[in-house]
């Protein structure tokens, strides 16, 4: 059983909608719009470039900006690069781990080859049982 079973085959499904009419080789921004246009067809909620703030000892020590935040559940980082790398995993698990949600994905339209997305589980996942 995977976390957030349909919601998670919906992102994905919003992915390959739009990875089927736009391509590779675009800019992020505009598979994020896409994205975002699949999401409001069905339904889902989302918060766009979500503002995450790091803190240390009580003190803002850092901001980062999340693509998505699908349904106060899901992060979704959006990337058009060749390959879905280990910074691209970090940067979302970080992502996850900083908005205490349990899941996240890493979307990639660049992606030459394979399968062009990743599921990153978050700390807060590692408290369920399945």
């Amino acid at each position: 059983m995977l976390i957030y079973e349909e919601l998670s085959n919906n992102i994905i499904k919003a992915y390959y909608n739009v990875l089927k009419v736009l391509g590779k080789g675009l800019a992020e921004k505009v598979y994020e719009n896409a994205l975002c246009v699949e999401l409001e067809e069905m339904n889902i909620p989302f918060i766009r470039q979500m503002p995450l703030s790091v803190e240390y000892k009580g003190r803002n020590v850092g901001n980062y900006v999340a693509d998505l935040y699908v349904d106060n559940k899901i992060i979704i980082e959006i990337k058009a690069a060749s390959a879905i790398t280990n910074e691209h995993v970090a940067q979302t698990l970080n992502y996850v781990n900083l908005t205490h949600s349990k899941l996240g994905y890493i979307l990639n339209f660049g992606q030459l080859e394979g399968r062009g997305f990743r599921r990153v589980i978050g700390l807060a996942a590692h408290n369920i049982v399945e």
